[in-house]
């Protein structure tokens, strides 16, 4: 089964690896090298945050 399209302003490995479970499971109980970069440096992508609405 493929993973759903990546939405816009979302990270396409960010998205991929959260609804593809097929890429963590290839690894068996393993660590995932791009996620665990994702963890330590942060997502790569420039990810538009919501505004703030209390003032």
């Amino acid at each position: 089964m493929a993973a759903k399209p990546t939405p816009p302003g979302q990270c396409p490995q960010c998205w991929q690896h959260a609804y593809d479970k097929s890429i963590h499971r290839r690894l068996k109980g393993g660590d995932c090298l791009p996620c665990l970069d994702h963890m330590r440096n942060g997502c790569p992508y420039f990810v538009p945050k919501k505004k703030s609405s209390w003032w």
